[in-house]
């Protein structure tokens, strides 16, 4: 590669340039235009992918192809003409955004059609997960969610303040809980989170059963009507998968309501 100015380079990509695109336009600039042949020696870009590059920079109307000794030959037009094209991306984009827009509903009204319609939605790392618990608190009206929780894992996984938040929307939505948890010191002080005027019947109600019992680092929360979501919090492996489906919530929830009257668990 020949280029003199690379970091001229850098700035057209930051325009929407690739960065073989910019490389030739920078090589025309240069060398004030010249054969394609010559165009990736200056570039160093093999000559099949310079050509490629050309006939797209042409279109664009960013530079013009002349014949000169029965050959092709190119040169850039007005630099202006880069200021014109990135208008004509944005207009475009915008006519795409007011067409998806329009869209929406139409699409919404079929999704909806779909009574039985189930999804996974996978999510990794501490933003992944935060987004899995704000999409339990995502609801227009108040529910029952139920969980199998490590609830200690669960505050030092989470960052405080997104805690603090999460419950703090739960009670404005009158969210209440049930919820298994392995009896240990730290989970019998989990309701020390709560603020203390929190309304009796929005403290989750907890069960405690045997660590050796409750053999999982993780969590499974039942909530809304169709979801399911269930979080490995082991280590530093941080994953989970919200599940969307009517029947597989209602197998979970009578597998917990059936766990809830066990006699292996205690108040």
């Amino acid at each position: 590669m020949q280029i003199k100015d690379t970091s001229l380079v850098r700035k057209l990509e930051k325009t929407g340039f690739t960065d073989k695109e910019a490389l030739v336009y920078v090589s025309l600039l240069e060398l004030e235009g010249a054969f394609p042949s010559k165009i990736a020696k200056y570039s160093g870009i093999k000559r099949a992918t310079t050509y490629n590059i050309l006939a797209t920079l042409a279109i664009r109307g960013l530079i013009n192809e002349i014949v000169k000794e029965n050959k092709l030959f190119y040169q850039i037009e007005k630099p202006e003409k880069i200021l014109r094209y990135t208008q004509n991306q944005i207009d475009k984009a915008l006519g795409a955004m007011d067409g998806a827009k329009k869209l929406i509903p139409e699409i919404n009204n079929v999704f909806n059609l779909l009574k039985n319609h189930s999804r996974v939605t996978y999510y990794e790392g501490i933003t992944g997960l935060s987004s899995m618990y704000e999409d339990m608190i995502n609801v227009k009206k108040p529910y029952e969610m139920f969980a199998f929780s490590r609830a200690n894992d669960i505050m030092r996984v989470l960052p405080e303040k997104f805690i603090k938040e999460y419950i703090k929307r739960k009670m404005e939505l009158s969210i209440t809980t049930r919820m298994f948890v392995p009896d240990t010191n730290e989970n019998r002080r989990h309701l020390a989170i709560y603020p203390k005027n929190t309304p009796e019947r929005l403290y989750p109600k907890l069960k405690y059963v045997a660590l050796d019992k409750f053999d999982f680092n993780g969590e499974i929360v039942i909530y809304g009507e169709s979801k399911i979501a269930i979080t490995n919090l082991s280590g530093d492996k941080l994953i989970g998968v919200i599940i969307e489906d009517e029947i597989l919530n209602k197998m979970i929830r009578v597998i917990f309501e059936l766990s809830w009257n066990s006699p292996l668990v205690k108040e």
